[in-house]
């Protein structure tokens, strides 16, 4: 029988691993989406949206469909997915490989003001800035509808629900974006905070170059933690090579 590989998904790294894995005969992929974004990108294999019904679920899915290796690609702060991903792992007795792009790293020049959590990012505002350019996705808006004093332009793929900030301005886009068009939006809106998440990649990271260059402070919300025990790596390559040393087993 071929060999069956789970690939949670919803990133970039995502997708490329599962165009590399069906290119590969004799393997059988299916990638699954939490089902957040109405229009997901194609995907190349099998595709399934949706829950499993927490860590018990996913084992029980992971047995039905004689899974033979899962793959944890999701969003860097997709914690609990990732916390059922570990859980599901161990108790179907199926080998877990989590890959992870890595995270951003301040440089010369940059005034970065790292957050453990979006509340705690909100906390910081009142002190940097009063017109915030809040990228931090349309889920976390809730830790910053206390502040009323303050303007907000929220960029988001989706439309964003309530709670919101009752100075919101939404921008509904999806990167990559360029450093010369984050810098025209930041001049354009009077942006003298950032604030967003380390989601990492090439994708979204000229704002920081942007934010860099005019001088503004960055509020930055640091990623959760892996799973204990769990260790990633942080390409592609690095993750199809994993998987090919779990071949034999």
């Amino acid at each position: 029988m071929s060999p069956h590989v789970l690939i949670l998904g919803g990133t970039t790294e995502a997708r490329e691993l599962a165009a590399a894995l069906t290119a590969c005969p004799g393997t059988r992929v299916t990638t699954s989406l939490a089902g957040r974004v109405s229009r997901p990108g194609a995907v190349a294999g099998d595709l399934r949206v949706g829950g499993f019904g927490g860590a018990e679920g996913l084992a029980a899915w992971l047995r039905e469909r004689r899974v033979d290796a899962m793959v944890d690609a999701t969003h860097p702060f997709a914690g609990t997915i990732s916390a059922n991903a570990a859980r599901a792992a161990t108790a179907a007795g199926v080998p877990l490989v989590v890959l992870r792009r890595p995270g951003w790293r301040p440089g010369p020049g940059d005034r970065w003001h790292p957050a453990p959590s979006p509340e705690a990012a909100a906390g910081l505002l009142p002190r940097l800035g009063h017109r915030v350019f809040l990228t931090t996705g349309r889920l976390g808006l809730a830790a910053f509808a206390h502040l009323t004093e303050t303007r907000f332009v929220v960029r988001s793929v989706e439309p964003p629900g309530p709670p919101l900030p009752a100075h919101t301005h939404v921008l509904l886009a999806r990167g990559p974006f360029t450093v010369a068009g984050e810098t025209a939006l930041l001049r354009e809106h009077r942006i003298d905070v950032l604030v967003t998440k380390d989601s990492g990649g090439a994708a979204t990271s000229a704002k920081l170059t942007a934010a860099r260059d005019l001088g503004l402070p960055v509020v930055v919300v640091r990623r959760p933690p892996l799973p204990d025990g769990v260790a990633a790596v942080d390409d592609v390559p690095a993750a199809l090579r994993r998987l090919d040393a779990l071949r034999p087993h």
